[in-house]
C-alpha cells in the first residue's frame, strides 16, 4: 500500500456533503436508491460548494441494523466510482468504522481520507491501516455501538470535559502511530442526550483549543428536531443557526445534507469576520 503525499487544509471552514449509499439513513431523502441518484447528488453538492463529499454505505444513526463487511464495502465501491465519474480530483471521505473496508478503499482508490465513527475503538486495525496509507483521519467521539450507544450517555465529568480528556489520550495515540493528519469530530448524537449535546456545542470552542481542526456534524440530528417539535424534514432552519454556532466556536468543517444552505453560512461568517 502505497503512502499519500496529499496535503489538506481542513483549517479553514468548508462544507463536507453526506453521500449515503444506503437505505437506512435517519433522513429519508439523503438515501442514495440507484447510481443515477449517486451521480446526481454528488454534481449538485460540488456545484453548490462542497470540497469533501463523505461516503458512507452503513447507517450509524441510533440503533440502526447491522449489515456485513461485504455490503459495506459493495456500497461504499459504488459510491466512490460514482464520485471519480464526476470529479478526479474533489476530496472524498469514507465514512466507516471497519479497517478491512478502509483498506479496500485504499488500495482500490488511493487517496481518500478516512471518517471513523470510532475512533478506532470498533477496529483496533483501523490507526494501523490510516497510518501506513499517509491518510487523513477523523476521529469521532463515540461510546458503545450505532445500536447500543444511546444507552451510554453517562459520565463521570461534564460531556465537554470527557470528550476533551479522550482525544488528549486518543490524538497521543494516533500520534504515536504515525497519522499524519487528525480532525476531532465531537460526535454530536452519539451516546449523548439532547442536553448533553447542548453542552457540548455551548464549550465546543475547548475542543478547538486543543490545535486540531474539528468537525461539527449536528446536520438535521435529533437534537435540532426533538427540540423544534419537527421532524429531520424540518430540520434545516435549526440546523443552519447550530451551524453558524459550531464555526463560532471554532468548528472549520460542517458536515451536512444541504450544501448550499452550509456553504452560505461560511461565506457570511466569514465576512462578519473579515470586518469584526
Amino acid at each position: 500500500m502505497s503512502r499519500s503525499d496529499r496535503l489538506y487544509d481542513f483549517f479553514e471552514p468548508q462544507v463536507m456533503a453526506i453521500v449515503n449509499v444506503t437505505d437506512d439513513s435517519f433522513y429519508a431523502q439523503s438515501r442514495m436508491a440507484s447510481d443515477e441518484a449517486i451521480v446526481e447528488r454528488v454534481r449538485e453538492a460540488i456545484a453548490e460548494g462542497a470540497t469533501i463529499l463523505d461516503v458512507g454505505g452503513y447507517s450509524s444513526r441510533p440503533g440502526a441494523v447491522d449489515v456485513s463487511v461485504e455490503e459495506e464495502w459493495q456500497r461504499v465501491r459504488r459510491g466512490l466510482q460514482a464520485v471519480r465519474s464526476v470529479s478526479a480530483e474533489v476530496a472524498v471521505s469514507v465514512d466507516t468504522f471497519r479497517a478491512e473496508v478502509a483498506a479496500r478503499v485504499i488500495e482500490e482508490f488511493g487517496d481518500v481520507i478516512i471518517n471513523d465513527i470510532s475512533a478506532g475503538e470498533l477496529s483496533p486495525q483501523m490507526v494501523d491501516v490510516v497510518a501506513e496509507a499517509g491518510v487523513p483521519y477523523i476521529a469521532m467521539h463515540m461510546k458503545g455501538s450505532p445500536q447500543t450507544m444511546q444507552q451510554m450517555t453517562t459520565y463521570d465529568k461534564d460531556i465537554v470535559s470527557a470528550v476533551c480528556r479522550y482525544f488528549e489520550e486518543k490524538v497521543e495515540h494516533l500520534l504515536a502511530k504515525g497519522v499524519k493528519q487528525i480532525v476531532l469530530d465531537p460526535g454530536f448524537g452519539f451516546a449523548k442526550s439532547v442536553e448533553q449535546n447542548y453542552e457540548l456545542l455551548a464549550g465546543l470552542n475547548r475542543l478547538c483549543a486543543m490545535g486540531y481542526p474539528v468537525l461539527a456534524g449536528v446536520s438535521r440530528k435529533s437534537m435540532i428536531y426533538k427540540t423544534l417539535g419537527v421532524t429531520a424534514d424540518g430540520a434545516l432552519t435549526g440546523t443552519i443557526a447550530l451551524n453558524w454556532e459550531a464555526l463560532r466556536q471554532g468548528a472549520t468543517i460542517l458536515r451536512v445534507h444541504d450544501v448550499r444552505e452550509a456553504a452560505e453560512v461560511i461565506k457570511l461568517y466569514e465576512k462578519i469576520k473579515q470586518n469584526g
